[in-house]
């Protein structure tokens, strides 16, 4: 594999086990004191929710089976729950079949999300997210 494809591969694998790690943080925490760690900057400086607050308990309620509660909390967790189960296994069948698939997705993806017809709408959905999570006091 090329050096581009290992750097985002290693970049991946290392962002999934930092959320793997921050998860068991989390858990362990929401187990014994019914709340969860927050360290978000935005969040702590302005008092305003960011977009993704709330994605880390999401992603615990998706873990324990708790589909719409996690909806509630914040759509991004399935996102981030998707990416992050699904990554590490792309990267292995990819490094056992020698293949750059997830390199070629991402690069396609990165295209099309530069296009305006795909990134005005989801930059409308991340706001609509932003509001709701100031709306709901997350």
């Amino acid at each position: 594999m090329s050096t581009n494809c290992n750097k985002l591969y290693a970049l991946l694998l290392i962002c999934c086990m930092a959320g793997y790690i921050w998860l068991y943080i989390n858990k362990q925490n929401n187990t014994t004191q019914k709340q969860t760690v927050e360290v978000c900057l935005i969040k702590h400086t302005t008092n305003i929710p960011c977009p993704s607050c709330g994605s880390t308990r999401s992603v615990i309620l998706l873990s324990k089976g708790k589909f719409i509660d996690a909806l509630r909390t914040n759509p991004l967790g399935y996102i981030i729950a998707i990416i992050m189960v699904f990554t590490p296994i792309w990267i292995f069948i990819d490094f056992i079949t020698k293949k750059k698939t997830l390199l070629e997705f991402y690069k396609k993806t990165e295209r099309h999300l530069k296009q305006p017809k795909f990134a005005v709408p989801l930059i409308i959905l991340v706001i609509i997210n932003w509001v709701w999570n100031i709306i709901k006091e997350l």
